[in-house]
């Protein structure tokens, strides 16, 4: 059986991020903040760790600054290990002076980068997916149907159908057929993978794993495509050994503002179905050696709390407060975001960082290095609302407070 340091992972992380704006305004997705402490980027670094795959390449291209910073801050191998985490940013070359046009694009232009690594086998990853997943898995499976691609498909119920790529798997586990966000209902009958009528159809999870040939192939002879789910696989279907791979676990697309905001504040619940608590399977982030957080005389109910945080007399329900949070006494903050900040507040004009008193806060994202005057208001605003204001946003409903943005005492924001 071929090793798993045969394995390249090449991670997508140079979207624009358009859905998540204003999170992507300073940033790229994969670096947005997650669960108070970690960053996107960390879920598909940290599953490749646990799967033994050790060759990872992040391609980036907008705003990749903070993620650049980030990821060398954090994966660094010792001399005694093979593995490495590199980052793989969109460049000029003789041959090309466009940015990545899609998926298949940003892979086409690191052929070379794919070619120098000596890899027998390529794993492409999405940046922006909450999941926990053992690739290894994927591999054998790979490896055991003698694939050229093999796809992570999911169990989709019929009313999600319409929403993602639906693939049609014969009984000896091969992909027959591939259909994009499919509507029309006797469409979506002739796709029916599974006995189960709950869950019939396999959703393609964005997960592919090819054969480095058969990938170098693809995107030399087909300089047309960029796209993988759109272009490369339904066209790897018509002529090679394409496979589905299941995978029945918890997976979430974090593309959107109201998917974000979801995802976050479902990770308040002892019954979440994702854990970020898992010993033999962890997720890794930044060590940022922190003091433990102080919260005096509050009350706090389904919340979340990061590490170098103090809260002061304060009511807080369901909630996400992030690295370094600073809320002020009186406050009362629920279904909210609380990113925290990236450092404790410094010499200088102006309101100071964190939260200040007497706030009430509900239905809200605020991002990192905020500066909340006394008495602000914040309340959501009706579900499919979009505002941009000079200050703050509104994207379905929830108020977002942008990086680095002052909030002047006794402001409202409310419908």
């Amino acid at each position: 059986m071929p090793s798993y340091n045969e394995v390249l992972a090449v991670i997508l992380g140079g979207g624009r991020g358009a859905r998540l704006y204003p999170l992507t305004q300073m940033r790229s997705k994969p670096a947005v903040p997650i669960a108070g402490k970690y960053r996107l980027i960390d879920i598909p670094i940290s599953n490749c760790i646990n799967s033994e795959i050790y060759k990872i390449a992040v391609l980036t291209q907008f705003n990749s600054v903070s993620l650049h910073r980030h990821i060398t801050r954090t994966y660094n191998f010792d001399s005694f290990h093979q593995g490495w985490v590199q980052i793989w940013a969109a460049e000029q070359t003789i041959e090309s002076a466009d940015w990545y046009q899609g998926t298949a694009d940003a892979v086409r232009k690191q052929m070379m980068e794919i070619q120098a690594s000596g890899a027998k086998y390529v794993l492409i990853l999405a940046g922006d997916h909450l999941y926990r997943m053992d690739y290894k898995a994927m591999a054998e499976y790979h490896w055991a149907n003698k694939a050229d691609v093999t796809v992570a498909v999911q169990p989709v119920p019929r009313e999600e159908a319409s929403r993602l790529g639906i693939l049609k798997r014969e009984a000896d586990g091969k992909i027959s057929n591939f259909v994009e966000k499919p509507k029309d209902p006797e469409i979506q009958n002739q796709f029916v993978s599974r006995d189960d009528p709950k869950r019939p159809f396999l959703g393609s999870m964005g997960i592919y794993m090819f054969n480095t040939k058969v990938l170098l192939d693809f995107i030399s002879n087909y300089p047309g495509f960029d796209d993988f789910g759109g272009d490369i696989i339904p066209q790897a279907i018509k002529s090679h050994k394409v496979f589905g791979f299941d995978f029945d676990g918890y997976w979430q697309d974090i593309g959107t503002i109201r998917s974000f905001y979801e995802t976050n504040l479902m990770l308040t619940s002892s019954s979440s179905p994702f854990d970020f608590y898992d010993a033999k399977l962890p997720i890794y982030t930044d060590t940022r050696y922190l003091p433990a957080s102080i919260v005096e005389d509050s009350q706090l109910k389904d919340v979340l709390i990061a590490e170098g945080s103090r809260v002061l007399k304060s009511e807080i329900t369901h909630c996400i407060i992030g690295i370094r949070s600073q809320i002020a006494a009186g406050c009362v903050i629920k279904d909210s975001i609380v990113m925290g900040s990236d450092y404790y507040d410094r010499e200088r004009g102006g309101l100071p960082i964190g939260i200040g008193s007497n706030c009430h806060i509900e239905g809200a994202i605020l991002d990192k290095n905020v500066h909340i005057g006394n008495n602000v208001t914040i309340r959501p605003f009706p579900r499919n609302t979009d505002i941009d204001h000079e200050k703050w946003y509104v994207r379905d409903g929830i108020v977002i407070i942008p990086k680095d943005v002052e909030i002047p005492t006794d402001t409202v924001i409310a419908p």
